[in-house]
């Protein structure tokens, strides 16, 4: 019986290190399929019809926007023009969409604002990805769009010395 425990005890024992190797191998493996992005890039919107749009990773930001002006909700539609005449990439097409949200985003400094929320797809490495943006006026600012945590979370490890890594990536 005594035999008989020990070789359990041996399997067991085999049994807990397979566990233990292949849960560390899956992680280890998870955190390889991130890709790295640097502290800003260059994207396209292939739902709103923008290409090679400037973009910051701000890992201090939790929600991802985008630069939009003249926004009006006129019976449930939402209405809008993305970037303005001051970006080389402006096209001056109006936007509507029937599928919005509006939530509330708190700023760095601690102040509340509502905003409309969209969901479009964002192209990084060659790939398209699903993305929520909030609308809001950016025309103070030097990159149109922001690139929060929650689109990263789980996709992108950030390295803040590198720029343009998906652009570089599809140029080359």
């Amino acid at each position: 019986m005594c035999s008989v425990l020990k070789k359990l005890g041996y399997y067991v024992m085999l049994l807990d290190f397979y566990y233990i190797s292949n849960t560390k191998y899956q992680s280890y493996h998870l955190e390889k399929e991130k890709k790295i992005i640097g502290r800003t890039d260059k994207v396209d919107f292939p739902l709103l019809t923008l290409e090679g749009i400037d973009v910051k990773i701000d890992t201090g930001a939790y929600t991802s926007t985008i630069h939009c002006s003249n926004i009006k909700e006129i019976e449930q539609t939402l209405h809008c023009h993305f970037l303005d005449a001051t970006h080389p990439e402006y096209n001056s097409k109006k936007f509507t969409f029937k599928n919005y949200d509006i939530i509330a985003v708190k700023s760095s400094n601690g102040q509340i604002e509502v905003r409309y929320a969209i969901k479009t797809k964002v192209n990084l490495f060659d790939k398209n990805y699903p993305i929520t943006l909030t609308l809001s006026t950016r025309d103070d600012m030097r990159f149109p769009v922001l690139i929060g945590r929650k689109f990263l979370s789980g996709k992108f490890v950030v390295d803040p010395q590198l720029e343009n890594q998906s652009y570089n990536q599809h140029v080359q």
